[in-house]
């Protein structure tokens, strides 16, 4: 059995420049707002420490697993729950839609025999937190993009 959460939005600015956003651990907290900290390695098969802030819930550390990887492309991490029952994987995916246009989906897909156990109440906080996430980085993207295009100096 599967259960998935997901948010697609459309990004104005190139997918290398959402890529460079996402894949940067160390800016996460200048525009993520459920993820404000992000360490470690994109490096299949390495952990992650990621803070986990969902809206009305105190943060919690996770440390999620590297499950794959594709520059300009997707990241995915894999997390356990309920003694394994449960397997979580979590990912970042960006297409390219033209030269200065992209898609951006962010979800979590849920398989295992426990899986009836992942709330619809815990899907909705999700859901609710991966368009925050989409939205806030389409916002600090289209702002770069346009930094970049005037000339101006910005930081991703």
């Amino acid at each position: 059995m599967q259960r998935a959460v997901e948010h697609r939005i459309g990004i104005q600015a190139p997918a290398e420049l959402v890529w460079e956003i996402v894949s940067d651990f160390s800016s996460w907290g200048d525009w993520n707002p459920i993820h404000p900290l992000a360490e470690g390695q994109m490096k299949i098969g390495t952990p992650l420490t990621v803070h986990h802030a969902l809206p009305g819930e105190p943060v919690r550390v996770i440390q999620p697993v590297v499950q794959d990887w594709v520059p300009y492309e997707q990241l995915h991490w894999r997390t356990s729950r309920l003694g394994g029952f449960v397997t979580a994987i979590r990912y970042l995916e960006i297409e390219n839609m033209g030269p200065a246009s992209s898609t951006f989906s962010n979800g979590e897909l849920f398989m295992g025999l426990l899986v009836r156990w992942v709330s619809r109440d815990e899907r909705r906080k999700l859901r609710a937190a991966f368009t925050q996430m989409g939205e806030a980085l389409r916002d600090h993207a289209e702002t770069v993009w346009a930094a970049r295009q005037a000339g101006a100096p910005a930081s991703p």
